[in-house]
């Protein structure tokens, strides 16, 4: 097998862990250098091959890339662009085929949600009908856990301990200060269509009085008589209420509860504020004094409380992936795979890139209570495992290290520039 450069490329939404398969598959492609040649890494993901813009993994240390498995965001940068079909946009393929080719580039990893997993899949099959050799893995990635197949997605168990433990710590302060003062509280989570984060905050419920009181997920239809009613019951049983809500709750006509009215570069509809929204609703309707509160980027930054069992996966599938092109499959993704029995144990399987582009897994309703506000130990024995064990960064002077790459960019071979 001739030696041939990778190209890995970060796309969407970061993960505090997401560089923790970069660290695995940058070491693990280290240890393959018969096969595998230079680890070139997309500066702003995707778009950097576009521009040729190409990061020179091994010009960093080994201390570099070992940090980067406790470091959050995207260290090589990543970028929010998805490449149109092959007959809208064929010069977009086309470009990327003559900058693989320039640079010797016959491995292509895609860290990505599923619209990433559809690039990879859509590349793969360019190559092949150019006849030019690439071997395309795309890897999973997405705090929404969202993806097909895979029992979970890298990203998610932190995401799920961040929102669970800031439910738990903003209940108590609720709790403490309602007799007199703040009754409602509200924290907004990402999921668009999936409820996968809001179910998480139910894991801090450790008992029928304590918080989360209220879940409000993309897949059951919000219906305001009913959401109130629960809201006034749950004051004057326990003197407050706690409600956790994702960005894509809805009404029954599909309406989102709160759209800012513009669309991000994927199509989907930008969301933002559904928190304040709710809040007001609930002061209309009662009167009482509330607080809200947004976790956006701060629930898939906060790699100072991540899953040590999101960790481990994350740098897992970064593994796999380089052993799976080794091993000469192709157009797949390294998936999880959960193994039955009360012990949480998990194994690496593999799926097909068509199988998984495109496709959004929803919170199953028997994971939803009946009334549509809560989750059932059924969700609760699914989340638990996914959350478990921790991995702290290293500090210093009180605050976490991390890592510091040089991102020393590959010398441009094309005379030609590529406008994105």
């Amino acid at each position: 097998m001739a030696k041939k450069n990778a190209f890995y490329a970060q796309s969407g939404g970061v993960t505090s862990v997401i560089n923790a398969t970069a660290c695995g598959l940058i070491e693990t492609a280290r240890q393959h250098k018969s096969v595998i040649g230079k680890v070139y890494a997309g500066h702003n993901g995707i778009v950097g091959a576009l521009r040729e813009e190409l990061i020179d993994t091994s010009k960093e240390t080994k201390k570099s890339i070992a940090a980067l498995r406790h470091t959050p965001s995207g260290a090589f940068g990543s970028c929010r662009y998805k490449l149109k079909s092959l007959e809208e946009n064929k010069a977009e393929y086309q470009r990327l085929i003559e900058v693989f080719k320039a640079h010797n580039i016959g491995y292509f990893f895609y860290n990505g949600g599923g619209d990433s997993q559809d690039t990879a899949n859509k590349i793969s099959q360019l190559s092949q009908s150019l006849g030019y050799p690439l071997t395309c893995i795309g890897i999973p990635k997405t705090v929404d856990n969202d993806l097909p197949i895979t029992d979970c997605s890298p990203g998610f168990g932190s995401v799920a301990k961040y929102v669970a433990v800031s439910t738990r710590e903003a209940g108590l302060d609720v709790a403490s200060m309602c007799d007199s003062s703040t009754k409602i509280f509200v924290l907004e989570v990402m999921g668009r269509h999936a409820g996968w984060i809001a179910a998480a905050a139910g894991l801090a419920k450790d008992e029928e009085s304590a918080p989360p009181h209220i879940i409000l997920f993309p897949e059951i239809a919000f219906n305001e008589k009913k959401f109130l009613t629960k809201v006034k019951q749950t004051v004057k049983k326990h003197g407050y209420c706690v409600i956790v809500v994702s960005e894509g709750a809805r009404y029954k006509d599909g309406r989102f509860l709160s759209e800012a009215g513009e669309k991000d570069a994927f199509g989907h509809i930008q969301l933002g504020g559904v928190a304040p929204t709710i809040a007001e609703m609930i002061k209309k309707e009662t009167g009482y004094k509330y607080h809200w509160a947004v976790a956006d980027y701060l629930q898939r930054a906060a790699r100072h409380i991540a899953s040590a069992t999101d960790v481990e996966q994350a740098y897992a599938m970064g593994k796999a992936a380089v052993e799976f092109a080794v091993a000469g499959k192709n157009a797949v993704m390294p998936i999880i795979v959960r193994k039955p029995g009360k012990t949480y144990r998990w194994s690496i399987g593999e799926a097909k890139l068509s199988d998984v582009a495109n496709v959004e897994e929803k919170l199953p309703r028997n994971y939803i209570s009946k009334d549509g506000f809560e989750i059932t130990d059924a969700a609760r024995d699914y989340l638990t495992p996914l959350i478990m064990g921790e991995d702290y960064p290293p500090y210093k002077d009180g605050l976490p290290q991390y890592a510091k790459l040089k991102k020393v960019m590959v010398a441009k071979k094309l005379k030609k520039s590529f406008k994105v």
